[in-house]
């Protein structure tokens, strides 16, 4: 069945590949066959040019068996595995075996299953379900045992399911339990893990099952189910080329997470996975090819290599010597042997390419041919480190014996390989002779790399890549040049610019290149293979000759073939931070966590201990104790606790502890604009994912790591800011409960929280939710990846929960990411679109401060800046003396992992600089100066502060167990000193709460003016101005903020091998700060003249210069003071060098006695920096969450009463300089919490962070911005550019989102598409900032301005304004109606008399019509209001849109989607066109006009028959009564607002059926049609392109009278009268929003009490209520009220009114078929019209109780009409004064409508001619048969000239003027001659030509008594063709 292990070797290999070479042979141009050997054993070179020739890597699992069916050379494909057809009726689910029973893990985990004995449960993979085992009964003798050994052939195996026994072949087993497979089925391949009962007798996965022999452990370890395995790699026969001896771990992108890792790792797949893939004898996997399409960035490069075929057979155990076991396959990394099986390679992040394991097993595929070289015993006693082996070119030699003292590792072969792939970039080109990087100068440059770093660095890979990429660019740049300027030639012949290196050569040249190092770089030259040059390396290293070689480079070349080459890291740092780096974060913390729990440590305590001449410090602590106990705490309650006890006398107080309040500084409130920005950017896309216009209101969900502090620190934020009261989310009332639904702590009980908030989302569609992601660089863990044991259960929470299909597809989840490190969510497989990035804006543009703060914010680039020459002091500093200290006892115990040894020297360190300052002066020689100056001035700031404020001192220890034992050790150390009230030490720890002692407490209190008795602090912001020592643990921090008071931020334990961007920068970021940006002048008046000379700084500022006097008289201060060394180390150099000797192993050291003085003036030249600034707003310290507090600013507090002059026992032992020092803390009692806030806090690193941090490329951009961003993403190729200091984060994005791929264990691995846009997540967005800047703030802001943004969205601004001319309305005590009639009485109507007046507010600007002789006083219609506005302002208000209005296109919602035609899942409405032609005398020729007529909109007209020629449109009759139909069809008129325009009337008219036709410009049909493609539109002519509404208006009355007339004829057919048939029609405009009605209540005592309510209404109810009024027909005009808020009770005393009426009108066409609109009107046509259907005879009614709201629309309408030259295009302002002009002037002619040029010019300009009627309002301009707007300081009068009309009486008026517009005949001259005017009264005459003018005159005898001069006649300033009007003007005689 395929099973191979040691000792078989198959002789069908052999006949295979003779086979395939002789068919390869036959079929290739190639006269040379292929060496059958060569194949089997030997290298064989393939070609560069063979692109195609993609390495193959295995996709199954990590534990790779062989392929022997297709393992041949041939070129064919292999052939798929052909699966027999499952039997009729059977079972296929996946998961289930045929006879239909579940076989998964989890489903049947607890049932009891029978087990025969001899056999075994083990957990089976299908490639189908890669989440879950399904569990099969094996018999155990065809398993192999615990070396991988002895399993027999074949299979027996048992379902568990159906119980189905006997199953002989794994084939039919296989069939049996649905595996599917494609390939031939193997037990190898598919039988994964043993299956074991935990301790509650679940069954759950326990260790992988370990086939052929790799060194797995297997059951034997009993220390977790799954951490007892390393990874297996493949056979290294099966990779073909160089890569015969490199691991290869799969690149299966579809390989489940759980098969991934074995018990040792839960989240790496090595380097070389994703990098390469091997290649299998010349082919590749058809996953593999899947691969290489899908990730073609990941595999390309590794495709092209110059890949050689070296290697054992693939059966490769037979060459093995029966004396070394299976342990020679690996190498172990473990320092002990319990845990070796604990280790996972994630994160050794020296490397930019993910770390391929590096360690254990991984290295089995390395063996080589050749003898094996035996590694010696005690090799690690004797060198005092593991040496580091980096398999470089070519064949490794197998190595034996004591391998566990060796680590070998893949890294740098990988990167060789990488770098010999062409760029993808140069592939297009064909770019095949463009060579890459030979071997020989990749391992040249190595050398020069190598011996140019320092004895303290240590090798970066990153580095290594740049380097070769920089060489490879400049050794081929004119090729380079080329294909960037034009494509080549097939096959240019390019010159080759450098002689390359030869193999002959290379060994001299690295030679000559290591001899300038002394030694550091030794080079090691064999001539057979690399096995004899490793031997005399081992053997150099025994002998104690490489005590000064840090890297050993082994070549082994020949000119025959490819150079073999490895480096070995022999330096005892180097491979000790080498091998540690290799450890994945998990591992980290239990290598650790092991050492401590077996006493390994202790060796290292009992070492310090040997160190102090006078005796274990415990002893001396103790002695200490019991001398000073009973002065000591009298002392201290002297010192400490009486300044914080009222003093009466009231003197000294300390004003520097300020509560800050919640406020927004500029750049959040700008910040959460461009959230919001990107918000409506997203809904106004066409892709309509995100509705905006559909949301109510906002609900959201902050998501934050599983950290108390962050969790209790966002709850704090969010009750202080007010957003839920704002969001109307909460009442007033707020507690804590009712905040934290809104935070969720991603932990074990989110998913509770969050299936509420998924619920909520699903139950209300009309709230837009939020779902906030903090902190979202955090657990960026594959949820596949975490679902098997060993895993927490918090791990791939966030993808989980945020990536859930739900979230994803509902319409009303915006998701927001925030992080300070955005870099691993900008992979190539992001979900996030780079257009939804909002990026921090940065202060400055080109010098100019963008937005002003009070604040300046110190993040990493500021603290780096610090550090260059120039400032005055550096706040990033390393300490030389304990690095110094750590790298020696590093030697001492090789075992220990340095966090061990770093943690306990600091402890030391600490506790010593303790003793020092409390008078034990002789430990001072046991610490740094960095430690004593931290320890100094935080045990003195309290004393320094009348109310006892101080310091605090951040301690960041990532390792848990580590934090405990420093906690531990320096709270004995406290106590001991008795120092227990001075200071606090914290251990803070991310997954329980803050605990203080209740002294503490009561003082935070005090100061915070706290009085609930219960209160804790609970978020590390409510420390403030406590003096502590924060211990920091948890191994990354999850966004927790420190107060202002952080003073030192000691980071010299961070993990300084895990060279990572994100992990760097988040450790920095703890620090960041706000300094205030202001100049702060206050200063101590005793230390004004000390300060004041910067030459002459005092020591006693006792912050950062003081340290305690010394600890005799005899030490007196130097009278001269010593600058130190401006070394950024902050111990000086001579110190440096003590240090080495304090380490040193023979005697304890005197080193550090006299540094004291050093010591003393620590820092002194820190003094000259300039104190700026006042408190920062890091922290916004309001009062906390459980109480409301008064917040006044300044917290008053106790005083200072006068200690006695006794000894203090913190600042020296001596009695003689105790009353100096006293008086020195009383003068100069400045509180240091005010210092702290002026100045960031120093940060200490170590000092391989430093150098990394601190040293930057060319363009100045710091390295560590150029590493690998995060561990769980890789670089997709070496071949990228360096990034650069001037890249903005948008560009760093758009870097990392083309160089970045996600590991598979990242959430984003799976999300990828080759249509590349289909992979973004249309509702998700990423901000991102710089740590502790205020994002919480930002966001929360832009919750607040969203909300408001939303409630804008559902409203709408609506003309509010009061109706004018009200007095001038004629006053009657006459009420035609009772109040609450509901219609009007046709009787009573009939005698009410027409009010001329117009009262609607949009006429303020017109004239004043009058009706009789009025007396109107000059004031009341004085200037016009905005005289110089041509579209004046006009009062608005805000109106919430109710569920009755009307909406334009951007309003979608599920009810009106048909109606609108939108819906996605309906087809696109079709439409046809129509033509409609009818006659009209008037206009002289046949009008044809245009209906678009939807499919769905048809049966609203009628169609003839054959020919489906429109005939007319239905009306329905007055008699018909139906509840949802409405008779009246709607016309809108409409011009250039196809977005704005209120046509979707679904919700106006409640879902009833109504016929809508839009009146649309020829022009403009087609944008209409986009918008409204289910609406039925009339299409003007095109005649009327330019015209104004009145065309509009008379083309909708003339087709609606012609189509009543076509339908009575068609209806008299059916036998119907024509009088029943409905004449009206609504003519609406496009702005008209809601609707309201005023319900009356009459039930008063008196007839006359009333009172009235207005509410909204729809239009259908207004409409069918108009429709419903008795005698209907006999009314020519409907209206209704134009609404304002101001309407008083007597506006709507009288229901009904027979007035002008505006806007929203029904209108009878059959009663008006002889008064028609004026089709050239473009203002006032309704006024005008109007007039003529009142003069007419005809009634008009306007119903009072109803109202229209119309909405402010600024586009389109009126405003689209500009008039401008017709000569140039230059959009110059023309006055209205120019738009008439002398008829034959030179005049600029203007391109508009002649008859607008007329309007406006009279509107403004018309006193010129009517002078006499200016404000002579009792003597009106007489206007025939028109109304014209002649200005609001002019009244006309309207008469009719028809016979038979109403005009009013003019008998006792006298006119100012007479406006004769276009007159018709039925203007006689005896019709004028009835009228009387003024003497000087003037004549003004308006026709089309000139011609009609003169006849006019001569018609009506005008000159009888008019005067005219030929000056006097004017025209419109058109062009002739445009036809201009004709003015002629004259006097009165």
């Amino acid at each position: 069945m395929g099973n191979s292990y040691a000792g078989q070797l198959k002789t069908t290999r052999f006949e295979e590949v003779l086979h395939n070479s002789i068919e390869a042979s036959l079929r290739s141009n190639n006269l040379v066959p292929r060496p059958i050997f060569s194949q089997l054993y030997l290298e064989a070179e393939q070609q560069l040019s063979s692109l195609e020739a993609g390495s193959r890597a295995d996709n199954e699992e990590e534990e790779e068996e062989e392929e022997e069916e297709e393992g041949s050379e041939s070129s064919s494909p292999p052939v798929s595995y052909q699966v027999k057809p499952p039997p009729e009726g059977c079972c296929t689910t996946d998961g289930f075996c045929q006879a239909g029973k579940d076989l998964r893990l989890v489903s049947i985990s607890n049932e009891h299953i029978e087990v025969p004995s001899g056999f075994l449960l083990v957990g089976a993979k299908s490639p189908n379900l890669p989440d879950h085992l399904l569990v099969c009964a094996v018999d155990k003798r065809f398993l192999p045992d615990d070396n991988g050994r002895n399993a027999l052939l074949g299979f027996s195996g048992n379902c568990v399911g159906c119980g189905k026994k006997g199953f002989c072949y794994f084939t039919e087993f296989s069939n049996h339990i649905n595996l599917k497979l494609t390939t031939q089925p193997k037990k190898q391949k598919h039988l994964k893990y043993y299956l074991v009962r935990n301790a509650q007798g679940a069954l759950t996965k326990g260790s992988v099952i370990c086939w052929k022999g790799a060194e797995f452990r297997g059951r034997q370890s009993s220390t977790s189910t799954c951490s007892s395995t390393l990874f297996q790699f493949p056979e290294s026969s099966g990779l073909s080329g160089s890569t015969s001896s490199e691991p290869l771990p799969p690149a299966n992108p579809s390989a489940p997470a759980g098969t991934q890792q074995t018990a040792a790792a839960v989240d790496h797949i090595p380097s070389t996975a994703a990098f390469s893939s091997a290649v299998y004898n010349g082919k590749e996997s058809p996953k593999q090819q899947l691969m290489k399409n899908n990730l073609s960035a990941l595999t390309r490069p590794s495709v092209l290599g110059t890949l050689t075929n070296s290697g054992p057979p693939k059966k490769r155990h037979k060459g093995w010597s029966p004396e070394s076991p299976s342990s020679t396959e690996t190498w172990n990394l473990q320092l002990n042997p319990q845990a070796s099986n604990r280790i996972k390679n994630d994160g050794g992040s020296l490397s930019s390419l993910p770390h391929s394991a590096l360690v254990g097993p991984a290295s089995s595929p390395m063996v080589g041919s050749g003898e094996p070289v035996s590694v010696p015993d005690n090799l690690l006693k004797i060198c005092k480190a593991k040496p580091v082996i980096f398999k470089g070119h070519g064949n490794f030699p197998y190595l034996c014996g004591n391998i566990n003292d060796v680590i070998v590792s893949p890294l740098l072969y990988t990167c060789y390989r990488n770098s010999q792939s062409l760029s993808r970039a140069y592939e297009q080109y064909g770019a095949s002779t463009i060579q890459p990087i030979s071997e020989e100068m990749q391992l040249l440059l190595t050398v020069y790399y190598l011996v140019q770093l320092a004895a303290d660095q240590v090798p970066l890979i990153e580095d290594l890549e740049q380097i070769f990429m920089r060489s490879w660019r400049e050794s081929h740049l004119c090729e380079i040049r080329q294909y960037q300027q034009a494509v080549p030639q097939p096959f240019p012949q390019l010159p080759s610019p450098i002689t390359p290196v030869t193999s002959a050569q290379l060994p001299w040249l690295a030679g000559l290149a290591a001899s300038s190092c002394n030694d550091s770089v030794h080079i090691i030259e064999c001539s057979y293979s690399l096995a004899e040059g490793l031997s005399e390396m081992f053997k150099l290293l025994m002998e104690g000759k490489l005590t000064k070689t840090n890297y050993v480079v082994i070549i082994c070349a020949s000119r025959n073939r490819a150079i073999d080459s490895c480096i070995v890291i022999t330096g005892k740092y180097q491979a000790r931070v080498l091998s540690e780096s290799m450890l994945s974060p998990s591992d980290y913390q239990k290598e650790v966590n092991y050492q401590l729990v077996t006493g390994k440590v202790e060796t290292l305590g009992s070492f310090f201990s040997t160190l102090c001449p006078e005796g274990d410090i415990d002893l001396l602590l103790e002695k200490f104790y019991q001398e000073n106990q009973g002065h000591i705490s009298s002392s201290l309650s002297a010192s400490v606790n009486k300044p914080t006890a009222v003093n009466g006398a009231g003197t000294a107080v300390c004003t520097s502890y300020e509560i800050e309040r919640h406020e927004i500084r500029p750049f959040q409130l700008a910040v959460a604009q461009k959230l919001l920005s990107h918000i409506c950017s997203i809904a106004d896309s066409s892709t309509q994912n995100l509705d905006l216009g559909s949301f109510e209101k906002i609900d959201f969900l902050i998501c934050v790591p599983p950290s108390e502090v962050t969790y209790q620190q966002t709850l704090f934020h969010l009750w202080h800011s007010g957003i839920l009261l704002e969001l109307g989310l909460e009442k007033e009332h707020l507690t804590k409960q009712r905040v934290e639904q809104y935070v969720m702590k991603l932990d074990a009980e989110a998913q509770i929280k969050f299936k509420i908030f998924l619920q909520n989302s699903m139950q209300n569609p009309h709230t837009l939710f939020v779902l906030i992601h903090d902190h979202a660089h955090w657990d960026l863990m594959s949820a596949m990846h975490s679902l098997y044991p060993q895993t927490e259960l918090s791990t791939g929470l966030v993808d989980r929960l945020l990536n859930c299909r739900e979230v994803k597809e509902a319409p009303n989840i915006v998701t927001l990411h925030v992080t300070s490190f955005p870099y691993a969510l900008q992979t190539q497989h992001t979900h996030i679109s780079p257009y939804n990035e909002i990026h921090w804006p940065s202060s400055y543009s080109n010098g100019v401060d963008l937005y002003h703060e009070n604040k300046k914010y110190f993040g990493l680039s500021e603290f780096i800046e610090s550090t260059l020459s120039g400032h005055s002091i550096p706040l990033l500093r390393y300490d030389s003396s304990f690095e110094a200290m750590v790298m020696a006892l590093g030697k001492r115990f090789p075992r220990l992992h340095s966090a061990v040894i770093r943690t306990f020297v600091l402890i030391q360190h600490y506790s010593a600089a303790m003793m020092a300052v409390c008078g034990l002066s002789q430990m001072k020689n046991y610490t740094s100066v960095e430690t004593l100056e931290i320890t100094q001035n935080l045990i003195n700031s309290s004393r320094q502060c009348p109310s006892g404020h101080g310091l605090m001192v951040v301690l960041r220890i990532p390792c848990i167990p580590l934090a405990a034992v420093a906690y531990e050790r320096l709270y004995n150390v406290r106590e001991r000193l008795a120092l227990e009230d001075n200071f606090e030490i914290i251990l803070g720890n991310p997954n329980s709460g803050i605990t203080i002692g209740k002294h503490f407490v009561e003082q935070l209190k005090i100061w915070q003016k706290i009085e609930d008795v219960n209160w804790r602090p609970q978020t590390y912001l409510e420390l403030e101005g406590l003096p502590c020592i924060l211990i920091f643990s948890g191994m990354d921090p999850q966004g927790e903020s420190l107060p202002r008071s952080l003073r030192y931020c000691d980071l010299r334990l961070i993990n300084s091998s895990s060279l990572v961007r994100t992990s760097l920068e988040q450790e920095l970021g703890l620090a960041a700060y706000f300094v205030s940006s202001e100049i702060h002048t206050e200063k101590p008046v005793v230390n004004d003249v000390l300060e004041s000379d910067p030459e002459k700084l005092s020591s006693t500022d006792n912050e950062d210069e003081e340290i305690a006097t010394e600890g005799s008289t005899s030490e007196k201060r130097s009278p001269m003071k010593r600058e130190r060394s401006r070394s950024h180390d902050s111990a000086s150099s001579s110190l440096s060098s003590k240090a080495s000797t304090f380490c040193t192993e023979s005697s304890p050291p005197q080193a550090l006695s006299n540094s004291t003085e050093e010591s003393t003036n620590n820092y002194e030249r820190q003094k000259q920096k300039v104190d700026k600034g006042a408190q920062t707003t890091i922290s916004k310290h309001l009062p906390p969450v459980t109480e409301q507090l008064d917040m006044k600013q300044n917290i008053k507090s106790t005083q200072v009463s006068t200690t006695s002059s006794s000894s203090p026992p913190f600042s020296s032992s001596s009695s003689s300089s105790a009353p100096t020092h006293n008086s020195f803390i009383l003068q100069t009692s400045q509180c240091s919490l005010t210092k702290a806030s002026k100045q960031p806090p120093i940060v200490f690193l170590p000092k391989l962070v430093y150098d990394i941090i601190t040293s930057t490329d060319s363009s100045g951009l710091p390295k560590s911005s150029s590493l690998l961003p995060y561990h769980s993403v890789m670089w997709a190729s070496s071949f990228r550019p360096l990034m650069s200091k001037m890249m903005t984060c948008t560009e760093q994005s758009l870097y990392y989102r083309q160089w970045t791929v996600p590991k598979p264990i990242h959430m984003d691995y799976n999300n990828r598409n080759e249509g590349r846009m289909d992979t973004f997540h249309p509702r998700r967005l990423l901000l991102s900032g710089p740590p502790q800047i205020g994002k919480t703030g930002a966001y929360l802001q832009f919750l607040s301005i969203l909300s408001r943004m939303l409630i804008r969205l559902t409203e709408v601004d609506v003309y509010d304004e009061e109706e004018i001319n009200i007095n001038i309305k004629e006053e009657s005590d006459q009420y035609y109606h009772q109040p609450g009639d509901m219609w009007p009485d046709l009787d009573t109507f009939k005698k009410m008399p027409f009010d001329y007046t117009i009262h609607d507010p949009k006429y303020e600007d017109a004239s004043l019509i009058c009706s009789k002789l009025q007396t109107i006083d000059s004031e009341d219609r004085s200037m016009s209001r905005r005289q110089e506005d041509m579209y004046t302002c006009r009062q608005t208000t805000r109106m919430r849109l109710s569920k009755y209005a009307a909406y334009n296109t951007y309003h979608h919602c599920e009810q009106c989607h048909q109606y609108m035609g939108f819906n996605p899942r309906y087809q696109i409405y079709e439409s046809t066109l129509h033509a409609f032609a009818f006659s009209y005398s008037m206009l002289g020729e046949e009008i044809q006009l245009h209906f678009i007529i939807p499919k769905s909109k048809e049966h609203h007209f009628v169609f003839s028959q054959p020919g489906r020629q429109l005939e007319s449109m239905r009306l329905p009759l007055v008699t018909d009564k139906s509840e949802d139909y409405i008779k009246s069809p709607t016309f809108t008129p409409t011009t250039g607002r196809h977005e704005h325009g209120l046509f979707n009337l679904y919700h106006a008219m409640d879902g009833a059926s109504h016929l809508h036709v839009l009146v649309v410009k020829e022009y403009e049909m087609a944008i209409y049609k986009k918008y409204w493609p289910n609406h039925i539109m009339l299409v003007l002519p095109s005649i009327f392109n330019s015209a104004g509404v009145g065309a509009a208006h008379f083309l909708i009355k003339e087709l609606s009278y012609h189509n009543l007339e076509l339908e009575r004829n068609r209806q008299e057919e059916l036998g119907i009268k024509p009088q029943d048939i409905w004449p009206f029609i609504v003519i609406s405009d496009d702005s008209c929003v809601m609707w309201n009605a005023v319900e009356v209540d009459c039930s008063g005592d008196r007839k006359s009490d009333y009172t009235w309510t207005e509410r909204n209404v729809s239009l259908k109810q207004i409409l069918q209520h108009i429709e419903a009024t008795p005698n209907v027909t006999h009314y020519a005009l409907i209206g209704m009220r134009k609404w304002s808020s101001k309407t008083n009770s007597a506006e709507i005393k009288e229901p009904f009114s027979c007035c002008h009426v505006h806007d929203f009108i029904m209108l009878n066409v059959d009663l008006t078929q002889n008064v028609q609109y004026n089709q050239n009107r473009f203002t006032c046509d309704d006024v005008d019209f109007n007039l003529r259907v009142h003069s007419a005879g005809l009634l008009i009614s306007r119903f009072n109780h109803f109202s229209v709201m119309k909405k402010q629309i600024a586009v389109g309408g009126q405003r689209s009409f500009h008039i401008k030259s017709k000569v140039s295009d230059n959009p110059v302002s023309i006055s209205p004064a120019q738009y008439i002009c002398a008829p034959d002037s030179k005049h600029t002619f203007l391109a508009a409508p002649a008859q607008l040029l007329l309007e406006k010019y009279l509107q403004y300009h018309s006193h010129r001619f009517f002078p006499l009627s200016l404000k002579n309002y009792s003597h009106p301009v007489l206007s025939v048969d028109c109304y014209l707007n002649l200005g609001p300081q002019i009244a006309v009068c309207y008469v009719s000239s028809r016979p038979h009309s109403l005009n009013i009486s003019s008998s006792g008026l006298t006119f100012s003027g007479l406006l004769l517009y276009l007159c018709d005949s039925f203007v006689v001259a005896s019709f004028l001659k009835k009228f009387h005017f003024l003497k000087g009264a003037t004549l003004c005459v308006i026709c089309q030509d000139r011609n009609s003018l003169r006849q006019t005159v001569v018609r009506l005898e005008l000159e009888d008594e008019w005067q005219f001069r030929l000056r006097d006649e004017f025209q419109t300033a058109n062009a002739k063709e445009d036809r201009p009007l004709f003015f002629l003007t004259g006097r009165h005689i």
